[in-house]
């Protein structure tokens, strides 16, 4: 099989699907690689690292996705991407389809085979979103004590304050891999942090892991809008495997919250996000304010650390990538793979995408491959 690696295209994202370690073993397992040239530039991956792993360096994007049969990525295609991808292609990436109708209605259309990062579970976990998610989770405590400065917009209040002035107040809606790495984060920087989460289990597993600086709280909106008056930066944190994020904070909510700058970092904005008032932004333009409310939703906060994420992502990919590139399509059989199937042939093969957009589906055994 040919795998085809090409360079992200979404602003600011230089992130890469491929290392020159996963080519030496593709390579070795009798596969061809194709990687467009300068694609894993933005993570200190040079070209001359892939020909040496065993590549062949191709000129544009146009060559990856003509030769490829299994495309391998870290976003989803953009609408130039997806003017490339032929019937009958593999694609193996972040989709997050229940955030985008647009999207799954032109991967629909292509006759691709999508099979998503994102929700691809074994033993109840997802191993390809964790070391995204505990990026995302550090980097939002990072985010929120950044946008807390007054020259960048927020309420001029330092994270862990300093002795005889409180320290801020940080609520993360989620307990799971982004919530517990976000308040690991905020409490090492001295914030006061709440947990919202609705599984008593994994309160009970985080009260035993995070610091005394950390609350665990049981999740409901009386919960959450008694504490919005005093919150100075709110995480949010929440993922349904496939699914569209929950809303948690409306509109309305906000005239809860002071109106002098606290902060939101929803990181839940991949999955369409749990503030209503949220909107995808970009590194390049990355916040903006509703109701005196600073809002910071950029849909691939990973990217900002490239090296990191590439390796901590493909890290966890390599043996799925291999898997894939040994069995194509019906790869869509195998009990783990199958959970990453979303869209088969044309046909919805995952639940929740479906449920998001009132679609019909189907399991990925009876998608005929």
């Amino acid at each position: 099989m040919i795998v085809g690696v090409p360079t992200e295209i979404k602003p600011q994202e230089h992130r890469v699907g491929a290392v020159p370690a996963l080519v030496h073993d593709l390579t070795a397992s009798g596969h061809q690689v194709l990687v467009q040239a300068g694609a894993g530039l933005g993570a200190g991956l040079a070209d001359d690292a892939y020909r040496e792993a065993g590549a062949r360096i191709a000129d544009d994007a146009e060559a990856v996705y003509a030769a490829a049969d299994l495309i391998v990525k870290v976003k989803e295609p953009l609408p130039e991407e997806i003017a490339l991808i032929r019937p009958g292609q593999i694609l193996f990436t972040f989709f997050h389809f229940a955030a985008s109708r647009a999207l799954t209605e032109a991967m629909l259309g292509s006759g691709a085979h999508c099979f998503a990062y994102e929700t691809l579970t074994i033993a109840g976990e997802r191993p390809l979103l964790a070391p995204m998610s505990e990026i995302a989770g550090r980097m939002a405590a990072q985010v929120g004590a950044y946008y807390l400065a007054a020259h960048h917009g927020g309420r001029g209040v330092l994270m862990g304050g300093v002795p005889g002035v409180a320290p801020a107040n940080v609520l993360v809606l989620g307990g799971g891999n982004v919530g517990a790495n976000a308040a690991r984060m905020a409490a090492g920087l001295g914030a006061n942090v709440s947990v919202f989460d609705i599984d008593l289990d994994r309160l009970r597993w985080l009260d035993s892991l995070l610091p005394a600086n950390v609350q665990t709280l049981a999740s409901s909106d009386y919960a959450l809008h008694e504490r919005l008056p005093t919150a100075d930066v709110i995480i949010g944190a929440v993922l349904v495997s496939g699914a569209r994020a929950p809303t948690l904070i409306r509109r309305a909510d906000l005239a809860l919250m002071r109106d002098d700058g606290p902060v939101i970092v929803d990181v839940a904005i991949d999955q369409g996000g749990c503030v209503e008032t949220s909107h995808p932004t970009t590194h390049a333009d990355p916040t903006f304010a509703v109701d005196g409310v600073l809002h910071y939703c950029v849909a691939n906060m990973p990217g900002a650390v490239p090296r990191t994420a590439t390796l901590a992502l493909t890290n966890a990919s390599a043996p799925y990538v291999q898997r894939l590139a040994d069995l194509g399509a019906k790869a869509a059989a195998d009990p783990v793979l199958g959970t990453a199937a979303n869209i088969l042939d044309g046909r919805l093969t995952h639940q929740a995408v479906a449920e998001a957009f009132g679609l019909d589906w189907c399991a990925p055994g009876a998608a005929g491959l």
